[in-house]
């Protein structure tokens, strides 16, 4: 079955002109009976503007007569003719010069030395190579891998500098993320180690010297004595 375009939008319309049935009608629309039940009652699609299938040519009229005069009747969608012209345009594989093709395997090889966590898929797209070559260059396989020399693809004028930083941010993201999620941490990052790992031995703190305790088992005869020791010495 054809799918149409704006599916609620012509459900919309549908429920309001004409006097086909819920299942009809979710049937032609690729909806649930209840949905349009829903749009029906005014719950559900209230702010979309009805789209007739009719004038967008993805309905006949004497299809829709003729499931007006049978409910058992399941209308069958056309091509529309805005359908080509709403289609996602597929983009063109890149085009890269003939006298750029040869700087190809340069590009390739800066990628894959300054960024490996670019994944080959983008790589392929942005230089316009294929995953085969990448893996050629990679494992130096390439028939020209003796002359192969890393060269920023936006010095060889194969991508823009935008280009170029938007692939590597993009894939930078995505790797901090997959580390993120697995615990990994940076591995240059400064770590700290307890002693007894790395094997030095911490010096030992310095004990101050103790000061000399007082005697408390002088008496006042020992004093005067030792004064006077003193004083005869002064005298000789």
């Amino acid at each position: 079955m054809t799918e149409i375009l704006m599916p609620k939008a012509t459900a919309v319309w549908l429920v309001d002109n004409t006097s086909l049935t819920f299942d009809q009608i979710a049937d032609f629309c690729g909806l649930h009976p209840l949905e349009v039940k829903g749009i029906a009652d005014g719950e559900v699609a209230r702010d979309i503007r009805g789209a007739d299938p009719i004038a967008n040519g993805q309905l006949s009229r004497d299809e829709l007569d003729r499931a007006e005069k049978n409910d058992k009747y399941r209308m069958v969608a056309q091509k529309s003719r805005h359908a080509e012209l709403l289609k996602p345009v597929k983009k063109a594989p890149r085009y890269t010069p003939v006298s750029r093709r040869q700087d190809r395997p340069d590009a390739i090889a800066w990628f894959v030395r300054n960024h490996p966590e670019v994944p080959d898929s983008q790589v392929a797209r942005l230089l316009g190579t294929t995953k085969a070559t990448i893996e050629q260059v990679r494992n130096r396989q390439h028939w020209n891998s003796a002359n192969i020399k890393p060269v920023d693809p936006v010095t060889l004028g194969l991508a823009s500098q935008l280009e170029l930083d938007a692939v590597v941010k993009k894939a930078a993201e995505k790797k901090a993320k997959d580390d993120a999620r697995r615990g990994i941490t940076d591995p240059d990052g400064p770590t700290l180690r307890p002693a007894s790992e790395t094997g030095v031995i911490e010096p030992e703190a310095e004990v101050e010297d103790e000061a000399p305790a007082r005697r408390s088992d002088l008496t006042a005869a020992d004093v005067w004595a030792n004064q006077g020791d003193a004083d005869h010495d002064d005298e000789d």
